[in-house]
């Protein structure tokens, strides 16, 4: 069954990254959604310090992961503001 988790941190690390690249090699942000990432980072901090409460590795690396990729979008996105 840890497999099963291990993979879905793999899935899920498939979605932010591809978006943090573009935006540096484009420099653009255009189009992103400022609320959608303050909500998201929101409820990926909830999301690890429930995980770390549950003492689950593998919820805590995949959250760990998503939370400081798309706080870097967030970052990025607050600049611009």
């Amino acid at each position: 069954m840890i497999f099963i988790g291990w993979l879905g941190v793999a899935c899920g690390l498939l979605v932010a990254p591809p978006q943090l690249i573009k935006i540096f090699r484009s420099q653009k942000i255009d189009g992103i959604s400022l609320y959608t990432y303050i909500f998201l980072c929101c409820a990926l901090a909830c999301y690890l310090i429930y995980a770390i409460s549950i003492r689950d590795a593998v919820f805590i690396t995949a959250q760990s992961v998503n939370l400081t990729v798309n706080s870097v979008i967030l970052i990025m996105l607050l600049k611009r503001k």
